[in-house]
């Protein structure tokens, strides 16, 4: 076996022996660094320390870092990555015959996060059903925390349903979002086929980006991102996988603060800046 196949193999079995669960350790070096570049800007721009959570996967060289990895947050449009998934679990026939304005309609619920898209699909199915669908796959523990909740509509005259731990109407947690990123990835979401769909929706060439956040922060980078952003008042997020020359890593921030789009437009920058590094 030539050196190159070695070293491939090394890395692919680390892929596959690497699990995200409430065990998984952080990796000491990176976290030492996160926490560095979240303690700096949070300083920078007066957030208080309960105020942040972020979790960084490299997806290369499986490691994490992960800051107040299971404190639930109002989630805004983060949480319509559980409509997405929820959709193909119970569509599988889509993972292969998606109908062309299904899809656009779905880019049109991820990427710019229309809530008229949102509310249609998620009314086609029921919170209920969809709830159903993030508990099988682990998103949602109330003895751990909680994770990723879909608990009302997007859109007026909803009913309600508050997550068991806070009571949210859309939650998520850094460790469940980094699980869904990892999964999607590793084509562990529905099927193989159907991840590779999802994928292909949260990228959708035809529908910009939202230029603020992460997208702001990495202007002018060699980089894609696969994104789920949400904001409603001080509740401002960001999450995606981002790839580019010599990284590819899921960066998750949750912020509740007014100056949260600053802080995570400077998060990205500094982790894309830390990621292309290798790791000693």
């Amino acid at each position: 076996m030539s050196r190159v196949f070695f070293i491939a193999a090394l890395l692919l079995a680390g892929c596959r022996s690497f699990t995200l669960n409430y065990d998984t350790p952080v990796d000491a070096t990176l976290q030492k660094r996160v926490e560095a570049i979240d303690a700096r800007l949070r300083e920078k721009y007066g957030i208080a320390a309960d105020q942040t959570d972020v979790g960084v996967l490299d997806l290369r060289h499986p490691r994490v870092a992960m800051i107040h990895p299971d404190h639930i947050e109002y989630a805004a449009s983060v949480a319509k990555i559980g409509i997405l998934l929820a959709w193909f679990q119970l569509h599988p026939e889509a993972a292969t015959s998606l109908d062309k304005e299904t899809e656009h309609e779905l880019g049109l619920m991820v990427k710019p996060s229309s809530n008229e898209m949102a509310a249609k699909f998620s009314r086609a199915m029921g919170l209920r059903e969809i709830q159903n669908v993030l508990n099988s796959y682990g998103f949602y523990d109330a003895s751990r925390g909680g994770g990723l909740w879909v608990g009302k509509h997007y859109g007026p005259n909803s009913e309600r349903i508050g997550d068991p731990v806070a009571d949210h109407s859309h939650a998520a947690t850094v460790r469940q979002l980094l699980r869904f990123y990892w999964m999607l990835d590793r084509g562990q979401l529905v099927s193989p086929a159907a991840s590779k769909k999802m994928r292909e929706i949260f990228l959708s060439p035809d529908i910009p980006h939202d230029d603020h956040k992460f997208v702001k922060g990495l202007a002018g980078r060699d980089v894609t991102l696969l994104r789920k952003w949400g904001s409603y008042e001080d509740w401002l997020h960001d999450t995606a996988i981002i790839e580019g020359p010599r990284r590819r890593y899921v960066l998750v921030g949750l912020t509740h603060h007014p100056a949260g789009d600053s802080y995570l437009e400077e998060l990205a920058r500094e982790v894309d800046d830390l990621m292309i590094t290798p790791p000693r």
